[in-house]
């Protein structure tokens, strides 16, 4: 990782980590969060999990109307700082801890780097995990 890819990516730790707390707090079964990126198309390349307990706790909090609540959060959070995410549903998934469970035996470096994320775990890129 070159010497401004790990600014970047400290920066994204510090700012992602306010966001995982705050939304920790406010919406039930948030586990944690976390970001991958390919720093070579950096910011298209971002995506940000937000990864909740259960596939219930899941389909509540999107039931309640807070994903875009949410991803709305984090490209207000993001852009403070001078990163412009264009289209947020582009950058965030969500996911759940049963769901690694099952289809990845709980290894979450497998399942981050799937082709289902985006932009998966390769040379040149970041993951990070705030709780």
């Amino acid at each position: 990782m070159r010497k401004t890819d790990k600014k970047i990516d400290n920066r994204l730790r510090q700012l992602l980590t306010e966001v995982c707390d705050f939304a920790m707090d406010t919406y039930c079964g948030l586990a944690w969060l976390t970001h991958i990126v390919d720093y070579n198309a950096f910011p298209k390349s971002l995506r940000i999990v937000c990864v909740f307990d259960t596939e219930p706790q899941l389909r509540q909090f999107t039931l309640d109307g807070h994903q875009l609540e949410l991803m709305n959060l984090i490209k207000r959070t993001l852009a403070k700082d001078g990163i412009a995410l264009g289209n947020i549903e582009q950058h965030v998934l969500f996911d759940t801890e049963t769901a690694c469970q099952q289809q990845h035996n709980g290894n979450w470096a497998l399942r981050l780097s799937s082709p289902l994320m985006g932009v998966g775990l390769k040379r040149g890129s970041a993951a990070a995990r705030y709780h």
